[in-house]
């Protein structure tokens, strides 16, 4: 794995970026996960209240080849801000850490907080509700998504660290 930058740097370099290559999400996510800091390029999931296409990615390998080799990607689920259901949970963790995933990023809820400290990925959400999904309408995948306002697209890439979470067109 390549050196990690922290957020606050990439920010001070990036601070008149104008572009829109550059994006800040809001301070509203929680850190469920044992890795405090990850980063790679993203993979999107846009559902609501319904996790199958979450379940769908994180039981694939989450590492993708590249000429550097092989990098572990983040998830990045638009779940419209629910609160209602977890769209991730302790078993979904354990498949995200087992299969080589950096993170996960959920604009909605997790559950089993316990169990997901323990597993070896980065893992934010807005916050905890212990009530599972449903499957009605399992969702999107790799599509542009809104996340808390901020635009996400597959293949952008996504840094997290104990200051936020800040997303690039490109590799910083």
């Amino acid at each position: 794995m390549s050196k990690f930058t922290p957020t606050t740097d990439l920010c001070d370099q990036h601070l008149d970026d104008a572009s829109g290559n550059f994006r800040v999400l809001p301070p509203s996510f929680m850190d469920f996960g044992l890795f405090k800091r990850f980063f790679g390029p993203v993979v999107t999931v846009q559902c609501v209240d319904d996790n199958t296409s979450v379940k769908a990615a994180l039981e694939s390998p989450g590492w993708r080849d590249c000429a550097d080799g092989r990098v572990a990607q983040v998830l990045v689920v638009a779940g419209g801000a629910s609160l209602r259901r977890a769209l991730m949970g302790g078993k979904l963790g354990a498949h995200a850490a087992r299969n080589g995933w950096a993170g996960v990023v959920v604009d909605g809820c997790v559950r089993d907080a316990g169990e997901l400290a323990g597993c070896a990925v980065g893992i934010r959400a807005l916050g905890l509700v212990p009530m599972p999904t449903q499957r009605r309408l399992p969702g999107a995948t790799q599509i542009d998504v809104q996340i808390q306002g901020v635009w996400v697209r597959p293949g952008d890439w996504l840094y997290a660290d104990e200051d936020g979470i800040v997303v690039s067109a490109q590799r910083l």
